[in-house]
């Protein structure tokens, strides 16, 4: 149970392999998975890590001795995870440790539908029923189940592509830079017979990630696909996470555009579909983000950060589309889960419809001046966040609101200061109207946390 309490997440499984998360471990799930959900089928993908094709055969194992068949489709990104589950009415089970170190590997669960399912949601009643089989050393059972193999790229690629227009846009270069993830196994699908003319970085499946870490939310990962796309004249660089439900855009300058930059212009392109709708956005994406929404006759939603907050408001609200700071993009047409490939097609349609440069076409999307994220290690987090309350509490024109963290908001300047759920973290955001007020914000609140 210690261990089993150490893997399961908030919103996932993830733990190094084999020591914290091993083949016996992963039947469990399987049995307690069908148990929980009440499945009578699970459909199952898995990364190009060396452990993932292992675990997800032992995971089977548990589920077909519960009685459920397995629909297997083999090597996929977690949005054609979400996909199979949601086209073919399934729950079902990614393994992947997305952008962490090889020796990581996990588990993202949803019900059919890609609902997904969280602590809140079934997650710690699917770890306590895995560790009665485990201690019991019943884990395998004794039921009929069947596998079954799918292939379901094809699909999934024309899926996506029909959810985009992009049947008139101008001949593009493209740059993108897969991270020896999956990116470079469902790329060259979905870009088929576009006119795009791809330079592709990394695109070798290599679970060891031997060129430099899958994850593009940290600047120095997206250094090869800047260089590349001034080298080669590109018109954009699209960089993809390790198991590819992430989607970082670099401009034709090899300049890095802000996920909430993205989040505004898919907005504006899904409001011009769907006028009047709900636009979901996290507390921390820019203020620019719910100003556009409004603007184009939108309705924007503020929720708390993570996948499982987002895509229950989106199911709430009915909203049409929803994006995170962190380059996660959710589409009510991809079941209200995310997709950045879904993302990146929209950002190439509105650049190929038109002919100017991206980083004309996103100007107007881009308001303010941010800090990005910064960490802090803190021995006590309850502690410097109470003193940075009491730093601002009772500043006229200045108000806090508890949703997810501190978040205090000026007349030109907010900042958030988020705990980590798993580090000795405290996570500060902070935005104003330009960069000088933007750093003695930022700077201001530092101090106090590292005090």
């Amino acid at each position: 149970m210690g261990d089993l309490a150490k893997i399961f997440k908030a919103y996932d499984i993830r733990g190094v392999v084999p020591g914290e998360l091993d083949e016996s471990t992963a039947e469990a799930v399987g049995a307690a998975f069908v148990e929980v959900v009440g499945a009578e089928a699970v459909v199952v993908a898995h990364d190009m890590r060396a452990s993932s094709g292992p675990l997800a055969a032992a995971f089977a194992r548990g589920a077909t001795g519960r009685g459920a068949n397995v629909v297997d489709t083999g090597l996929g990104s977690t949005d054609l995870l979400y996909y199979a589950s949601g086209s073919l009415g399934l729950p079902g089970v990614m393994f992947t440790a997305s952008h962490n170190p090889a020796r990581y590997n996990g588990m993202k669960l949803c019900r059919a539908g890609a609902v997904p399912i969280s602590s809140g949601t079934g997650l710690v009643e699917i770890r306590d029923r895995a560790a009665e089989l485990l201690a019991s050393g019943t884990g395998a059972g004794s039921g009929q189940g069947e596998v079954t193999t799918r292939d379901l790229l094809a699909g999934y690629a024309a899926y996506l592509r029909g959810l985009v227009d992009l049947s008139g846009i101008r001949p593009l270069r493209v740059v993108v830079d897969a991270g020896n993830g999956m990116g470079g196994f469902t790329v060259p699908s979905v870009f088929a017979g576009l006119p795009l003319e791809l330079t592709p970085l990394y695109f070798e499946l290599d679970g060891t990630f031997p060129n430099h870490e899958a994850n593009p939310i940290e600047p120095a990962n997206l250094r090869d696909l800047q260089k590349a796309v001034l080298d080669k004249g590109a018109d954009i660089g699209l960089a993809f996470d390790g198991d590819a439900d992430r989607c970082w855009v670099v401009d034709e300058r090899g300049e890095s555009v802000s996920p909430s930059t993205i989040t505004a212009l898919v907005a504006a392109r899904e409001l011009a579909r769907h006028p009047g709708a709900t636009v979901i956005h996290n507390l921390i994406t820019s203020r620019a983000v719910p100003e556009i929404i409004a603007e184009h006759g939108g309705v924007p939603v503020r929720t708390r950060v993570g996948h499982s907050f987002i895509k229950a408001e989106m199911a709430r609200t009915g909203a049409v589309f929803g994006g995170e700071h962190s380059a996660h993009y959710y589409f009510r047409d991809f079941w209200f889960a995310d997709s950045g490939m879904l993302a990146a097609l929209h950002v190439l349609a509105a650049l190929g419809e038109q002919a100017r440069p991206l980083s004309d076409v996103l100007a107007r999307y881009s308001r303010y001046a941010a800090s990005g994220e910064i960490n802090s290690t803190v021995e006590d987090q309850a502690a410097a966040l109470a003193r940075v309350r009491g730093e601002f509490a009772g500043r006229a024109g200045v108000t806090l609101d508890d949703l997810d963290g501190l978040t205090v908001s000026g007349p030109d300047w907010w900042f958030n200061l988020r705990p980590s759920n798993t580090e000795p973290l405290l996570r500060l955001n902070a935005e104003a109207a330009d960069e000088k007020p933007m750093a003695a914000i930022r700077d201001e609140v530092l101090a106090v946390v590292r005090s």
